[in-house]
């Protein structure tokens, strides 16, 4: 017997929400083999500006698809709710490649690994999965557009600050680490700004972002995506605090935290 698209929505959650912890457990053993971790060994690659561009594509592409198929469709407020997210993955989508590319493209830049097919594959199964939990949940589960007595519009300006914060410390953190690959000469200590707090600011920032989301969708649906998108950030930020004091050791800042400042 065939699942109801409710069905499959609960269990598509539910899926969502243990990937969450074991994803966390995992990362504390065992890092992804892509960027500063890349390892030989895990088949054929693709350079990082078209991985990027693969694995993140289902985050544009099934909005357009399944959000005509949704109960709200032509409702201006579920339309003006998706529109943070499509922002967020149109530039990950479409503008990052190209500045990657931009980058590892100048003078004395080859050292960017190249990425892995199965990491490309791992990616784009799991962005497959949130876009289908988020896009669904915004066009067709959300129930009180018009019965929450205002409470929307107070949730969608406060979780859009919060989002539009983290994304400004994403973008940022993005550009300085682009502008040293750039420079050539291998992996230099970012500072300034954020980098004097974190290690990875790139990845605070982009917690902060799916905080604000989940708050805009006030949803179980967005806080999966914002648990899942920390359980997945904290571990890789500490392999990579970790990785920055030994490859840099007394010349790394050591009152730096790994992504939450002055935390963790």
């Amino acid at each position: 017997m065939a699942l109801s698209d409710q069905s499959l929505f609960h269990y598509s959650l539910l899926t969502f929400y243990l990937l969450g912890p074991l994803t966390f457990v995992a990362l504390k053993f065992f890092q992804l083999p892509y960027g500063r971790h890349h390892r030989l060994g895990w088949g054929f690659t693709v350079s990082p500006p078209l991985a990027w561009f693969l694995f993140e594509t289902p985050s544009i592409l099934l909005p357009l698809l399944l959000f005509p198929l949704g109960q709200h469709f032509t409702n201006p407020k579920a339309l003006l709710l998706m529109s943070p997210y499509l922002l967020h993955y149109f530039h990950r989508t479409c503008i990052y490649p190209l500045r990657i590319y931009h980058s590892t493209t100048q003078q004395n830049t080859k050292t960017t690994s190249a990425v892995s097919a199965s990491m490309v594959l791992l990616a784009f199964t799991l962005q497959v999965l949130n876009t289908y939990l988020q896009t669904r949940w915004v066009s067709h589960y959300k129930h009180d557009y018009n019965s929450d007595g205002g409470l929307f519009w107070w949730k969608f300006f406060g979780g859009l600050v919060v989002f539009l914060w983290g994304m400004r410390i994403n973008m940022w953190a993005d550009t300085v680490l682009l502008g040293l690959k750039r420079e050539g000469g291998g992996y230099k200590v970012p500072r300034g700004g954020w980098f004097e707090l974190v290690s990875c600011p790139n990845y605070f920032g982009e917690m902060v972002e799916w905080l604000g989301w989940a708050v805009m969708t006030w949803s179980w649906a967005g806080f999966s995506f914002f648990l899942f998108t920390c359980s997945n950030l904290v571990p890789r930020a500490c392999a990579h605090h970790k990785w920055y004091l030994k490859k840099f050791g007394e010349d790394y800042p050591n009152n730096r935290k790994a992504v939450i400042p002055f935390f963790i």
